[in-house]
Formats: C-alpha cells, structure tokens, sequence
C-alpha cells in the first residue's frame, strides 16, 4: 500500500496531500458505511480538515470537535423550534460562527457551520438521536484525517525549501543586473519590471519561510536525523542572507541613477564589481576570489572620492548626498552580505550539496 502511494506521488499525477485527503475520504465513508451513519456529513469534514503538517492536524483537532459540537447542537434546537425553514439554516449559522468566534475556536468554524447547516434537511424525529449521529460523523471524519496526516506520507517540506533558496539566489542576481545594469528598455518599463521581479522575489521569500516553519512544527512529531537538522539550520541561515539582499535590492531599485550618470572609468569598475556580485550569488559556495575583493577596494575608494567631492553641505549638519553616493554605498553593503555567506558556506563544506536543488 505504501510503496503504491509513493509511486503515485512520485509520477506527480497526485500531490501528497491529495493522496492523503482520497485515503481519509476512503477510510471514513468505509467506517460509516460499517457501522450504518451518514456518510456525507463524515465524508465533507475529511476532506476541509487535512492540513499542510501533523502538527496542525493534532492541533486544530481539538478546536474542531468542540466547535462542531457547539454548531450541531444550536442546528438541533432551533430545528425543535422553527422547523425545516430558512430562518433555521440562517440562524444556526450565524450564531455558530458568532460563538466558536468568541470562545476562539475560529480554526473550527468551517467544519462547525457545515455541521450546523448540512444536518438539518436530515433531521430525524428523535432530535437527541440526530444531534449524536451528526456529531459522530463529523468526529470520524476529523479522527481519521488527523490520523492519515500523522501516519501517511509526512509531509517534508524540506526539498522545496533547498530549491525555493537556489531559486532565489538565481531572481537575486539578475533582479541585482536589472537595477545596475540598466538596458536600453524604456525607462518606465525597465522600472515596471524590476517592480514586479522585486515582488515576485520577496513574495517566493515569504513562501520559503512559510515552509520552513511548517518543517519546523512537522518534526515536532517525527523523527530527524542530525544531518537533517544541520542542513536545515544551514539553510535557514542562509535564507537570512536572502532577506538581507532582498533589502538591499529594494533600497536600490528607488535609487534615481543610471550608468550613464557615472564617468567612463566609474560606470566599467560599477559594472565589473556588478559581474562579480552575480557570479557569487550563482555560485552553491559563494566563493570570493581576492580579485574581488580588489574590486571592493576599489568601490570603496570611489565612495569615499564622491562622498568628499560631491555631497552637499547646507549649513553646520544638512548634508545630501546625490544617487550615485546612494547606489555605491547600497552596493558596498551587498558585499558584506555575500561576505558573510562565504564565511558559512566555508565552515559547512559537506552540508553545500546536500542543500543544492535545482529549481
């Protein structure tokens, strides 16, 4: 059974969670067609209650059961009061979602308004009878999606997290060519797309992080080895670095200068060190060779030569320093961030290619 699940999910024609959802569904309707329950009620709750990890299962399980109890039981008394009418499904769902709100069971409000709303076309006569069949499909159906998600195919998040990185090195360096570089686009398209090439950089760094800390919550409950967590921390550091680029990629594509505003000899040393920085950042290692580092002695010295020769002093503490100071200091703070990468990925040598994904 397992190796066919896995083969499954290997041909990519299922993703895990889909599998698992087919399996609860499975499962459930098996165990309420055995002991003769309504299969539908049990069927809906396990498929909106798998979740991304175990752990959120195991966790929103217990808001669940309460929270359905809560919208089964509100179903049942206005249906002894008002009857099949529309005024029943109305206030059967407003006051469910209205209390599981207040007693902070918000994770259990879809699961309870389906209970509350989907029992009462069904109701039997013996009220007490249908609001305990209802309850009890709906906690086989939570029962067995949390037990599918702990037991079947633990979700790990950990590849796409070592892909999502590399990826993001890679939009990192030619979102950095982009700025610096320039093109001959016009100028409001090439700042139309860096804008959107930013945002698709950071929004895929929010998405990585988002799966690191559902790794984080999924070995809560299963087990690792050591070398997992060492590429693991590896990787979270240098998702760090990410976000450190990401800023400064941001202070620079507002910078308002161009090569063309920069001598002949400052515009080749801007676009050398800018070809250097790409090839780190491309790099698995990031290693820095000392020509670079010359490169950087180099900027550095400008920085300084325009920043004494071309800042403006407005009376004893106003000072303004022009965009080309700006996008020299911008670029002098992005080496250290590559600087320091290439200090971690020298103290972990063996964790480099076991975090090394391709997208």
């Amino acid at each position: 059974m397992k190796n066919l699940i896995e083969s499954l999910k290997n041909y990519q024609l299922f993703g895990g969670r889909t599998l698992k959802t087919g399996i609860s569904v499975f499962i459930t309707a098996l165990i309420c067609g055995f002991f003769n329950l309504p299969v539908v009620f049990a069927v809906i709750t396990a498929i909106v209650t798998i979740e991304h990890t175990a752990a959120d299962s195991i966790k929103k399980a217990m808001i669940r059961f309460p929270a359905s109890a809560i919208g089964a039981l509100l179903a049942t008394s206005f249906y002894a009061i008002f009857g099949k009418s529309a005024i029943t499904f109305a206030l059967a769902a407003m006051l469910t979602i209205a209390i599981c709100h207040k007693l902070k069971l918000d994770d259990g409000i879809l699961v309870a308004a389906i209970t509350a709303t989907a029992m009462i076309p069904d109701f039997q006569d013996h009220h007490f009878i249908s609001f305990f069949t209802r309850l009890g499909t709906t906690s086989i159906g939570i029962v067995v999606s949390t037990a599918v998600n702990f037991f079947l195919l633990p979700p790990n998040y950990t590849p796409g997290i070592y892909r999502n990185i590399n990826a993001l090195f890679n939009q990192a360096a030619k979102l950095l060519e982009r700025i610096v570089m320039g093109g001959k686009k016009d100028l409001k398209e090439r700042n139309w797309n860096i804008s959107r090439s930013y945002r698709q950089l950071t929004a895929r760094l929010e998405k990585t992080y988002q799966l690191s800390q559902f790794q984080r919550e999924e070995w809560k409950y299963h087990k690792h080895t050591k070398d997992e967590m060492r590429s693991f921390q590896f990787a979270q550091r240098k998702l760090a670095a990410l976000q450190q680029i990401a800023y400064h990629l941001g202070n620079l594509q507002y910078v308002k200068v161009q090569l063309k505003d920069f001598n002949q000899k400052e515009r080749e040393l801007i676009e050398t060190v800018t070809a250097s920085y790409i090839k780190i950042l491309v790099d698995p290692a990031h290693n820095i060779g000392e020509e670079h580092f010359q490169l950087v002695e180099k900027l550095d010295r400008l920085f300084w030569e325009w920043k004494e020769n071309h800042v403006v002093k407005e009376g004893r503490f106003r000072q303004h320093l022009p965009p080309q100071t700006i996008l020299i200091y911008e670029l002098l703070s992005f080496h250290d961030v590559l600087e320091e990468l290439t200090e971690l990925c020298k103290s972990h040598p063996k964790t480099i290619e076991r975090c090394y994904i391709k997208s």
